[in-house]
């Protein structure tokens, strides 16, 4: 049996005969939820004029989704959304967490380093997700200490840095062996890469570091005096 109580005040409750005189509305339940619009994103982007507050749930993201008077935000990030200086391009912990490429490449033909700065290959070894970070810190570290100004992959992807929306994103980095790959995997996604080997962070010896062929997505060992291209990635 559906209850709704109106109250004299305004409130109306919905399952309960005392709804909340702190509440407009007060929906009491405990076999049912509350279900919104349902709609895809195309379907939400036909709404005229949507005021600020407006609440949907998006089919092609799967995800609620709040106007809030400029543009749509949800707090489930997902593959493709134009987020945190760049593109999402991988997602985990239901979408909380995940990894964003930088809209354009940082170069398209640079070393991984110069000869005199390969070091002992093993320094930058680290592979997984977040690995490239630490890659990224140590590449930057050896080239410091060679008292180099040559400047290599690792190094134009610390420097990079972009505005969005007033803010600063400089933390982006050289994406490691496991993290290049999941970027390939979504090449077509992000956009703008060209049909060319793209560095990692992740080396295999004093001479090699792992690159990527950006067409068949081959992962194999390139010298790193070589140039290749260089994306940048960061996470959140």
């Amino acid at each position: 049996m559906l209850f709704i109580c109106l109250s004299s005040y305004a409130q109306v409750g919905i399952g309960t005969a005392t709804p909340s005189s702190n509440a407009a509305l007060d929906i009491s339940s405990t076999t049912r939820g509350l279900l919104p619009p349902r709609m895809d994103s195309v379907q939400r982007n036909a709404i005229a004029a949507p005021p600020a507050g407006l609440v949907i749930y998006n089919t092609s993201i799967n995800a609620f989704q709040c106007y809030n008077g400029t543009e749509w935000y949800s707090t489930v990030h997902f593959i493709g959304e134009n987020y945190g200086g760049g593109i999402v391009f991988f997602v985990y912990d239901n979408g909380q967490h995940g990894l964003i490429a930088a809209p354009a490449d940082q170069s398209s033909a640079i070393p991984w380093c110069y000869r005199s700065e390969s070091g002992s290959g093993t320094v930058c070894a680290g592979d997984g997700l977040g690995a490239g970070l630490m890659n990224t810190s140590m590449m930057v570290a050896m080239r410091v200490n060679f008292v180099s100004t040559n400047k290599g992959a690792g190094d134009i992807s610390d420097d990079y840095s972009v505005t969005t929306n007033n803010i600063l994103y400089g933390d982006w980095y050289l994406p490691s062996k496991y993290e290049l790959n999941l970027l390939f995997q979504q090449k077509n996604i992000v956009g703008g890469f060209a049909i060319a080997y793209y560095w990692s962070s992740t080396e295999i010896d004093g001479s090699n570091a792992w690159a990527q062929y950006f067409y068949s997505g081959f992962q194999g060992p390139n010298v790193k005096s070589y140039p290749n291209a260089v994306r940048a990635i960061r996470s959140f």
